[in-house]
Formats: C-alpha cells, structure tokens, sequence
C-alpha cells in the first residue's frame, strides 16, 4: 500500500522522469483500477440498490398512523363533524392489529356513525384466513428483495472481476508490446555495430563493396521493424491508460518514460499458479454466476407460492373491541365490539391460473439456463487448463530454439570474422533468431493470458 500511495504522489507531480518512479508494476496497476476505476464504483453501487430495494420491501411491515377530518358546515347548520385516528401494525402472516379512536357528531350524521361525546375506542385485528395467510405480496416482496440484494453482491463480483480481468490482460498486451519493441531496439544497435565494422574491413581491403550494401540494408530493415514496433507499443500504452483513473473520476495518462515491469513475470507467474492448482478442486456450485441464477431461482419459487396461493379463496375477518372509555384498557369487554367477514373468490380463476402457468414456464426455462452453464463453465475450465498446459510445453521448445539459434549466430558470425562465410547467412539466423524470440514473448503473452482467462472464469479476481 505504500508503494502505491508514493506512485500515486509521484503521478500528481508528474515526477516520471525520476529513475525509480519510471516503472509500473502489475501490483500498482491493479490497485489504481481496484480503487479508481469507474465501473468498479459502479460495480459496488449494484450492492447499493440492493439495499435500498430491501429497505422499501421493509417498508411494508412499518406502523402506520391515520387521521381523517371532514366536515361540513352551510348556512350556520353543522351538518356533520368527523374525526377518525388510527394506529395500525402489520405482521408476517397476514395480521394487522389495528386501535381507532373516532369522534362524530352533527345534525345530518349518519346514525351509524355516531358516537358517545367521549368518543369511541376501538382495538383489533384483521386477518386472512385462507389467500394470502402464509404468503401475500407484502411477504413475497420482502422475500425477493432480500434475494435481490443476495443477486447483487453476485452481480458486483462478475463485474469487477471482468474489468479486473480486461485491466490484467491490457498490461500483458502492454509488457508485450514493450518487450517486442526492447529485442527490435537490440538488434538495431547489432546492425549499426556490424554496419561500421564491415565498413572498416572494407576500408582496409578485407570485404567486397556488397557486403557494406547488405549489412546497410539490413540496417534499413532494423530500422523499419523499430518504427512498427514503436508505433504499436505507443497504441497499446495509451489502451492501458484507458483503466487508470485516480481521484475524483479524473483519468491518468502514462508517461512516454513510464514502461511495464519486466522482472514481475515470474511473481504473476507463480501467483496465478497458486490459484490454478486449486482449478479441479474448484466447486463450480460456488460460481457467482451459478449463485446468482440459483438465487434468481428461488425468488420465481416465491412468486410461484404467491400465485398458488391467488387460487384460494378471499376470506377476510376482523373483529374490534369497543369502548368509549379510552383512559382505560379495563374497559374493554366482549359485549361490545365490531366485527365482519369478508369472502370473494372467482368462478374460473383463469387470470390466476394463467399467472401460475406462466412462472412455472419461467422456472423450468431458468432450469435449462443454469444446466447449460454449468456444461459450460466445466468445460470452459478444462479446456483452458489444458491450454495452458499446452502453452508451458511451447515456452520450453522455444526457449530450447532461441538458445540454439543463439548459437548459430554466433557460429555464423565467427566464421565470417573469418573470412568463411557470408553476411547474408549471418543476417539469415539472426532473422530467424528474431522470429523465434518474438514467438517466445508471444507464447509467454498467450500462457499468462489463458492463466488470467482461468483466473476470471474461476472469478477470483473479484475484491
């Protein structure tokens, strides 16, 4: 964390020119996109609207106050005076306990609403006693948003584990690009060396003319694949900035001194295998992907109980004890009281039982989704491994082959040192030792890419 806090300073005062602050490790690259990177915030705020969605299904369950006033006054007659105040708590399994206290009076008042001057105290509960008893839509929407807020910590972590994985993989493509450009750079400085030692041969009569026209063709060709390479390491240079951000959503570029940490391949190399060991040991039920489709899952399954539940009939009961007497709870008895019932219930039920049919259709049709990528994600796991293992057996042939073309070179220079062979040989491995050293950078991209593609389709690169 130090190191990324003194890079950090070093990138607001545009210090890059110093010696130590000129190369960017993978370790600091990360932590900026972990940190800064705006699609990460926006990753984290998938879990905000989770919470706030279970907040307003929790909602539902909290007390209410009522108060109604209304009254009517016309040429100096009173024709009524309503007040009305109640206090109602909902609970789980469809109760509501419910006090109202109400005070009514006037000259054309309903007799049926008219109450002691005191007032009239009421204190019950209503219920359902058939649909909506072991679920209704307040239950069902507190279910489901709390697997709503489960699916997205699920959502969070596939998404920051892909742009962590689409940040690794540019810097690969960047310490490509950078090592491919340092070989051409290498072998131009062989060139202009050769270029002036055949001249002085020639010179002191030890090499024809043609010899210094080759070696200053070759030359030309060195200085061609460097223009190609550095054109391509600045295009990919620029792609990595495109995930460097830094405080208040302010983007970073990298300098023209700032180059990819080429000693740190061995350290990715050793972390991403501590992870693949572990790849066949890997329970794909754990998957984000899985969990979140799985957790999609259950949240249809309380919609289906809510819909089976429609098929009941509507049975409403409440029942309220009476007394105008509100300063005391003594007052209550079962002399007094309001009560009623209240039954409904569709002849056909075709609007429920469609409703039903259809979240059963929606159920298998998730089924078939989370069977197929499981298929998939195995699968995409073997043949990644297998991948990588094929990779290794790539790196160690082309590192056998840039040895013994090393050789050659060698072999074919001290022999026209020595007036036996021919610059055009010379040129010829060293062409070929080129080749094989930009298909060793390559294959050594494509390995740590397919360790990163293993890495992500496992999601251990989410924070």
């Amino acid at each position: 964390m130090k190191k990324l806090l003194f890079f950090f300073y070093l990138i607001s005062l545009s210090l890059f020119s110093q010696k130590n602050s000129d190369m960017l490790s993978l370790e600091e690259y990360l932590g900026y996109v972990k940190k800064f990177h705006p699609i990460v915030k926006q990753a984290k705020l998938i879990s905000s609207e989770g919470e706030v969605k279970l907040m307003k299904a929790r909602g539902g369950f909290d007390p209410k106050i009522e108060i109604d006033f209304d009254k009517k006054l016309f040429k100096q007659t009173r024709y009524y005076n309503k007040l009305s105040n109640t206090f109602k708590i909902p609970t789980w399994y469809g109760v509501e306990i419910k006090a109202n206290y109400e005070t009514n009076d006037g000259i054309y008042l309903n007799p049926e609403l008219k109450t002691p001057k005191e007032g009239l105290l009421s204190a019950g509960v209503s219920m359902s006693l058939m649909r909506g008893l072991l679920i209704n839509d307040r239950m069902a929407a507190l279910k489901k948003a709390k697997l709503f807020n489960l699916q997205t910590k699920q959502e969070q972590k596939i998404l920051i584990n892909k742009i962590i994985y689409e940040a690794t993989k540019t810097y690969f493509k960047w310490l490509k690009s950078y090592r491919s450009k340092e070989i051409y750079l290498n072998y131009l400085s062989n060139a202009q060396t050769r270029l002036l030692n055949i001249k002085k041969s020639f010179e002191s009569g030890d090499k024809p003319a043609i010899d210094t026209l080759e070696a200053s063709i070759n030359l030309k060709n060195r200085k061609l694949d460097l223009e190609k390479a550095k054109i391509n390491y600045i295009k990919i240079k620029l792609e990595t900035s495109n995930f460097l951000w830094t405080v208040g959503n302010t983007p970073l570029e990298l300098k023209e001194e700032i180059y990819p940490d080429n000693k740190t391949i061995k350290i990715i190399d050793q972390v991403l295998n501590s992870s693949i060991k572990n790849a066949n040991q890997f329970n794909i039920e754990y998957h984000p992907k899985l969990i979140k489709l799985e957790l999609k899952k259950k949240s249809m399954i309380v919609e289906k109980k809510l819909r089976l539940n429609n098929l009941l009939p509507k049975l409403d009961i409440q029942y309220n004890f009476l007394s105008s007497k509100y300063r005391s709870i003594n007052s209550f008895n079962t002399s007094n009281y309001k009560g009623g019932i209240k039954m409904n219930f569709p002849l056909f039920l075709r609007k429920e039982r469609g409703e039903l049919k259809l979240i059963k259709l929606k159920i298998k049709e998730l089924n078939f989704d989370i069977a197929t990528n499981k298929v998939n994600l195995k699968n995409k796991i073997n043949a990644t491994v297998k991948q990588i293992e094929s990779y290794e057996q790539q790196y160690i042939i082309l590192n056998e082959l840039i040895t013994d073309y090393e050789s050659l070179v060698k072999s074919e220079e001290r022999k026209f040192s020595l007036g036996e062979g021919s610059l055009f040989l010379v040129n010829y491995r060293e062409v070929k030792l080129i080749e094989n050293q930009l298909k060793f950078i390559d294959t050594e991209y494509k390995y740590l890419l397919s360790k990163s593609e293993l890495l992500r389709t496992l999601n251990k690169y989410s924070i």
